[in-house]
């Protein structure tokens, strides 16, 4: 590149290009267009720099590892809270809830938030001590997460009767075990099927 009496002049095979003119390109402007082709090079380089930072920052927050767990673990999930309905302790049942759960139950209209709301459900619930067997599974395995639904059959030892009903726990690994994080159990809506 030559500058030749204030206007930029490009040789190429020794002849100056069709648009090297002096109404098109004078020096100052040439310096100013040049120092703009540069800020802007720099602030578009700055920016996909600091993108690839708050990116790569995201995707390390977002990182968990998985606990590794197949569905007959998540099958005997059912068979811990069964076991605890067994004991006929309130608290033992409720011990298999994550902190933030929720309980919608069958036989009451009012969802359960808190251990105290969930314990005073399962201290009637209870009173007929309850037997649950699955009748129909459906599992779902996630990153820490579990979903098991399906159909069920409760018999009552204290009464003799039996109650079929839909269920679904979803559970959540909390580092150290998994626990149920919602319930919900319903009757069956058409009766004799």
């Amino acid at each position: 590149m030559v500058l030749d009496a204030g206007y930029r002049a490009f040789r190429w095979r020794g002849q100056r290009c069709p648009s090297d003119s002096p109404a098109n390109l004078d020096e100052e402007r040439f310096m100013k267009l040049k120092q703009f082709g540069l800020l802007f090079v720099v602030a578009a380089l700055a920016g996909c720099a600091s993108n690839q930072v708050e990116q790569s920052s995201a995707q390390s927050a977002r990182t968990e590892i998985c606990k590794a767990i197949s569905e007959a673990e998540i099958a005997s999930l059912f068979d811990r809270w069964n076991s605890s309905l067994q004991t006929g302790d309130p608290h033992k049942v409720v011990a298999n809830y994550g902190e933030r759960s929720i309980l919608l139950p069958t036989v009451s209209n009012k969802p359960r938030l808190t251990p105290v709301e969930k314990e005073d459900y399962f201290h009637h619930f209870l009173k007929n001590r309850p037997s649950g067997k699955i009748d129909l599974r459906y599992v779902e395995l996630g990153c820490n997460t579990a979903v098991d639904a399906g159909l069920y059959t409760f018999t009552f030892a204290e009464t003799g009767a039996s109650v079929s009903g839909r269920y679904s726990f979803t559970y959540r690994w909390n580092g150290s075990e998994w626990l149920i994080t919602s319930h919900h159990s319903s009757a069956m809506p058409e009766k004799g099927r």
